[in-house]
């Protein structure tokens, strides 16, 4: 299976059911964000499971640690394969996130959105450090609370694996082809650039999901990605 991460940004489990349709006979690895989430429930995780895909339930926790160990519990026993919080929790945080995940299912954090600016991080976040200081230390205190890896930009793969481990996931969005366009994303690059730089696993959704060949689509996206 490979480590491209189809983002099922959809609205509807009819939707969903109607593109993994175009894919049979073939194991993906998919994601699963807020929007599909909160409008199906937990019920589009046992659908697209029982297709036999593997998911990445992309719901960004980040609340006190009680509540945020609770719910990994609740989650871990949809059969996720990987899901997140937002390394902003904190380290006693993630460490409850695990607990309640338990052993099996990856746990990864959030360093900074795709979507953040420098700028906007300064004056919307009041954070001094400069974005890679930022995303750094979350990634360091992410590694220190025993999580798997975390979400970031791919441009800044390289050096969060410099500064934890080479089996440290990074997870990245804000990866299309060289013709696709950047959308709402501001920090992105191609997947053989993604690669090249330190990225273990990519996220793609609207150059798939919106292409006139999503399945095509894929494996172009899959070929460049394993050619790297």
């Amino acid at each position: 299976m490979s480590n491209v991460i189809i983002a099922l940004d959809f609205p509807t489990m009819e939707v969903v059911e109607s593109f993994l349709d175009k894919f049979s006979g073939e194991t993906l690895f998919v994601k699963i964000g807020m929007e599909l989430y909160y409008q199906t429930g937990p019920e589009i995780v046992r659908a697209v499971k029982s297709r036999g895909h593997k998911i990445f339930l992309d719901l960004k926790l980040h609340d006190i640690p009680n509540t945020v160990e609770r719910t990994m519990r609740g989650l871990s026993a949809l059969g996720v394969d990987m899901t997140n919080v937002h390394a902003a929790g904190g380290i006693e945080m993630m460490k409850a996130a695990k607990r309640g995940l338990g052993e099996g299912p990856q746990l990864i954090a959030v360093t900074q959105l795709t979507s953040t600016t420098e700028e906007a991080m300064h004056h919307e976040q009041l954070i001094d450090a400069s974005l890679n200081e930022s995303v750094i230390n979350y990634a360091k205190i992410t590694q220190e609370a025993g999580l798997e890896g975390v979400v970031c930009s791919p441009l800044e793969a390289g050096m969060i694996r410099d500064n934890t481990s080479d089996v440290f996931l990074r997870v990245t969005p804000g990866v299309r082809l060289a013709s696709a366009k950047a959308d709402d994303q501001k920090r992105i690059t191609t997947p053989k650039r993604a690669k090249e730089i330190g990225s273990t696993h990519i996220v793609v959704g609207r150059p798939i999901t919106a292409s006139d060949d999503p399945v095509r689509a894929y494996h172009d996206i899959v070929r460049e990605w394993e050619e790297a």
